[in-house]
């Protein structure tokens, strides 16, 4: 059986939003269990400004998802017919969307009944799920193999940064 391979643009998006996204959902949790807690709490508190780590992250993690996004739509969208790969997208919009219409004064002053942060909340568990399906998933499909293929750095010799260009203008040309 062939080793697998992915496309290296799809690992460099791929990679830092994926570790992005992690480091969001770990800090969300953290900021979540310190200052709402309405459905439960972590049994420790730990302490720091969790509100602008998280904020931070999200900064960070907008122009990624948007670039990841293009990428997923264009060059991507066979993929994106898996529903796994889909809804993962959709709840990273969905988190990083909601997560720029939140004031972060919202939870510093107990004010937790804002439907833009519940959407947030929403988006996070939805995140969670999709993140796990899609992991199981891309196990299930090529296991080991596979998920070595994301994070390798072998790169083919046509498809270097220099073949980009080319790649997405194919992906781009409607075929009839």
């Amino acid at each position: 059986m062939a080793r697998p391979y992915q496309p290296s643009l799809l690992r460099l998006l791929h990679g830092p939003t994926a570790a992005l996204v992690s480091l969001a959902w770990l800090s969300g949790l953290l900021l979540y269990s310190n200052d709402d807690g309405r459905w439960g709490r972590l049994p420790l508190r730990l302490g720091g400004d969790w509100i602008d780590i998280h904020g931070s992250i999200g900064v960070l993690l907008w122009p990624l998802a948007i670039l990841f996004a293009l990428y997923a739509v264009s060059m991507g969208r066979r993929q994106l017919q898996k529903p796994a790969n889909a809804i993962t997208l959709l709840a990273l919009a969905l988190a990083v969307g909601s997560g720029k219409l939140m004031d972060e004064d919202w939870l510093k002053d107990g004010q937790l009944d804002h439907v833009v942060y519940s959407v947030h909340l929403l988006a996070w568990l939805v995140m969670a799920g999709a993140v796990l399906v899609h992991i199981l998933a891309v196990l299930q499909r090529g296991g080991v193999p596979l998920v070595r293929s994301m994070a390798s750095l072998r790169i083919r010799a046509n498809d270097m940064p220099r073949d980009w260009p080319g790649q997405i203008r194919r992906a781009l040309t409607w075929r009839g």
